[in-house]
């Protein structure tokens, strides 16, 4: 008697999900990191425009 060994057959349906997972983590990453830049810069700009605005008040007094 032979013993055949033989091949696992790929899951494509197991791996297509993965890729979909991965694809959607990355762009909800992405939306997470636009957002956090987007709410970061107005409070960096403020800073400026405030520190800006202070310097030449303390230089003339």
């Amino acid at each position: 008697m032979v013993l055949q060994e033989t091949m696992a057959t790929p899951n494509y349906s197991f791996e297509k999900r993965k890729r979909e997972q991965a694809k959607k983590a990355a762009k909800e990453a992405k939306r997470l990191r636009k957002e956090a830049a987007k709410t970061a810069a107005p409070e960096e700009g403020a800073a400026a425009v405030a520190t800006e605005s202070e310097t030449p008040a303390e230089s003339v007094g």
